[in-house]
C-alpha cells in the first residue's frame, strides 16, 4: 500500500440523478491522478455496484469481502483489518468493490446513534495509506450517499445537461448545504461538471447537417448549450462550474465492458482530453 500519509483528499461523485456519468468520471478521475503518480483508492458506494464492474470485477455479488463487510464490522463495533478486501487495478488504483450486499446496509444502518458517520470511520482508518479517496455513490440521496458526503472533503457533481437534470441540481445542491450545516461543515463543492455533452463532430454548424447527420442533431446541441448557459449562469457566481465538458463517446461507453479507464482504452480521443484536463484541475485545488 505504500508508506503511510496523512493527506488523503477524499472525494464523492454524486447527483440523484442516474444516467449523468458518475461511475464514468470516479473511474478517469482515479485512473487520471494514479498516472500522475498518486496513490489512489476507490470506495464502490453504491449496491449496483457499477464502479466494482467498471474496475474488471465480472461478478460482484460473489465477492466474500466488500465495503458492507466494513461497515458491517463498524456497526457492530468489531476489531478488523480496514484494508481487507482492497483489490488492485493494473492502472494503479486500489478499489473497495461493492454488490447487492450493500443495500442491506441501509437497514442496519436506520437504527443506530451516529448512522451518518459509519462510512467515515471507516475511511478515517484507511486514509494514512492514500493520496485520494474516490468514492462512486447511488443515484439517490439514500443514507450511504449521505455517509459519503459526510465522510468527504469535497464533491464531485456530474450534470447530464438535460432540463430535467439541471433542476435536480438544484434539489441536490440544498441536501449537501443541509449536510454542510448538521455533519460536515468543512464539504467542500469541488465542481459542476457537465457531462455526455454533444462534441463538437456531432453538433456540426447551426442550419446545416454535420457530414450527413439529420439537422435535429443541431437543436440538441443548441438546446444543451442553453441549459448549460442557465445552470452556469444560475450557480456560476456561487459554486465551480468546471470549463471542462465531458463529450459523448460510444468508446467512452465501451471502457467499462472492458473494465479500464478511458486513459487505457482510448487515450488519444476528446473524452480523455477533457477528463486530463479534470484531473489537472483536483490536482492544482490540492
Amino acid at each position: 500500500m505504500g508508506k503511510e500519509r496523512k493527506t488523503a483528499h477524499v472525494v464523492v461523485v454524486a447527483n440523484r440523478k442516474g444516467g449523468c456519468g458518475k461511475t464514468q468520471t470516479s473511474v478517469n478521475l482515479a485512473a487520471g491522478l494514479a498516472c500522475n503518480g498518486k496513490r489512489v483508492l476507490c470506495i464502490d458506494a453504491d449496491s449496483q455496484g457499477s464502479l466494482s464492474v467498471s474496475l474488471g470485477v465480472k461478478e460482484p455479488d460473489k465477492l466474500e469481502t466488500t465495503l458492507t463487510t466494513a461497515m458491517t464490522h463498524i456497526i457492530n463495533e468489531q476489531d478488523y483489518d480496514p484494508l481487507a478486501g482492497i483489490l488492485h487495478h493494473m492502472e494503479g488504483i486500489d478499489f473497495l468493490p461493492a454488490n447487492s450486499n450493500l443495500a442491506a446496509i441501509e437497514i442496519s444502518l436506520a437504527g443506530i446513534i451516529g448512522r451518518e458517520t459509519v462510512l467515515r470511520r471507516h475511511i478515517d482508518k484507511m486514509k494514512s495509506f492514500y493520496d485520494y479517496i474516490i468514492l462512486d455513490t447511488a443515484p439517490t440521496l439514500d443514507l450511504l450517499t449521505i455517509n459519503a458526503l459526510a465522510a468527504a472533503d469535497s464533491v464531485i457533481i456530474p450534470v447530464c445537461p438535460k432540463y430535467l437534470d439541471a433542476k435536480g441540481l438544484e434539489l441536490l445542491l440544498k441536501s449537501i448545504a443541509q449536510i454542510r450545516r448538521q455533519i460536515n461543515p468543512t464539504l467542500e463543492i469541488g465542481g459542476v461538471l457537465f457531462t455526455l455533452t454533444l462534441s463538437l463532430r456531432e453538433s456540426g454548424h447551426s442550419g446545416q447537417s454535420a457530414k450527413g447527420r439529420p439537422s435535429g442533431v443541431d437543436r440538441r446541441a443548441r438546446f444543451t448549450r442553453e441549459v448549460m448557459e442557465s445552470v452556469t449562469g444560475a450557480y456560476g457566481d456561487k459554486i465551480n462550474i468546471f470549463t471542462e465538458y465531458i463529450p459523448r463517446s460510444v468508446r467512452a461507453a465501451e471502457c467499462a465492458a472492458q473494465g479500464v479507464s478511458i486513459f487505457q482504452y482510448d487515450p488519444h480521443s476528446t473524452v480523455a482530453a477533457a477528463y486530463a484536463s479534470l484531473v489537472g484541475k483536483v490536482l492544482a485545488h490540492g
